[in-house]
């Protein structure tokens, strides 16, 4: 196949990706610590999070897989909400290598949950690399385990529980669901995958359409992926729970929402991986946005299609509940 040059970018997209890419360079191993920095900067508040009353926040703190350690779990409960009500189990994204519970993707499941009524629970798991492949899935499936174990007293349904996650907690999310899958630990209502991290061998045509295009292009995406598997990466050694395009069998999957920008680097993995979703019998739902750089709505929330993009996911959320309810 020849592989022509990267989609346009949406008209209201451009000059604030110019803008963006002008004070934010791409990832490598040596600017992870600036990476990290940069997210915390941005967190949101716990004010911010509570939204004016329509949620109440703690923080506990969980066993890390394994034991080796603990990691904390941000539970925001809805106050509308009767219990036992369903429930957000939030993956933040980062590259594999930074973010935590307070990222602007937050913001995101926030929204959706106060309009349907739902809690949220965002997991801070281990970052590699000082903390490489199993420890951030294994981190995320015990955390699910834990929610799952303990929903009584947090007041929320085990039985719907929607896993969810932009970039790298995307592919984790998605990680997640195969190991409750194989393991059967657990059973989520679904999982929502926001421009996914999937596939660490970087060799699609987006890949390479991409290779130096956009704000999480494919020399950035290399570097989170060798972050976490090191020299495993691009080889025949690598978990399908890490990188979940790997995965043989997708059968028995909840139902799934994917979307994805058309001008990110990301593209093909998540079109691919919708469309085996599709073939194993697994209830997809796949968007990708005609112009959409990685995570745009999140920079450019006030963009159209960024408000199409929210609505979409809204509106997939509430047709899940509404068939499960």
């Amino acid at each position: 196949m020849t592989v022509g040059s990267p989609p346009p970018l949406d008209a209201e997209l451009a000059n604030p990706l110019r803008a963006i890419l002008a004070d934010l360079p791409p990832l490598t191993l040596e600017s992870i610590p600036d990476r990290r920095a940069r997210t915390a900067a941005t967190g949101m508040t716990d004010d911010e999070i509570r939204r004016g009353g329509a949620f109440e926040v703690r923080w506990l703190d969980l066993p890390a897989a394994g034991g080796d350690g603990t990691m904390r779990l941000l539970v925001c409960r809805n106050t509308a909400a009767r219990e036992p009500h369903p429930a957000i189990f939030n993956i933040h994204g980062g590259g594999m290598v930074a973010g935590d519970a307070r990222c602007a993707d937050l913001g995101g499941e926030l929204r959706r949950a106060e309009a349907l009524r739902l809690s949220v629970l965002a997991i801070e798991y281990r970052l590699a690399p000082e903390h490489p492949d199993p420890a951030p899935v294994e981190d995320c499936h015990a955390a699910l385990r834990w929610i799952v174990e303990h929903a009584d007293e947090l007041g929320i349904d085990p039985r719907r529980i929607v896993v969810s996650g932009n970039s790298a907690g995307g592919g984790l999310a998605a990680g997640v669901s195969l190991l409750a899958r194989d393991r059967r630990t657990a059973r989520p209502l679904g999982q929502m995958l926001q421009c996914p991290m999937l596939d660490d061998r970087c060799d699609t045509e987006s890949a390479h359409q991409m290779e130096s295009v956009g704000l999480w292009h494919t020399g950035s995406n290399r570097t989170g992926w060798r972050a976490l598997l090191g020299d495993r990466q691009g080889g025949a050694n690598v978990s399908c729970y890490a990188a979940p395009a790997r995965a043989s069998d997708l059968r028995g999957l909840p139902p799934t929402f994917v979307d994805v920008g058309a001008v990110e680097s990301l593209r093909d993995e998540a079109m691919l991986f919708a469309m085996r979703l599709c073939q194993a019998g697994v209830a997809t739902e796949l968007h990708v946005w005609s112009g959409a750089f990685h995570s745009f709505d999140q920079w450019v929330p006030e963009a159209e299609v960024s408000r199409a993009a929210e609505a979409a996911r809204l509106s997939w959320l509430r047709r899940l509940l509404n068939q499960t309810g």
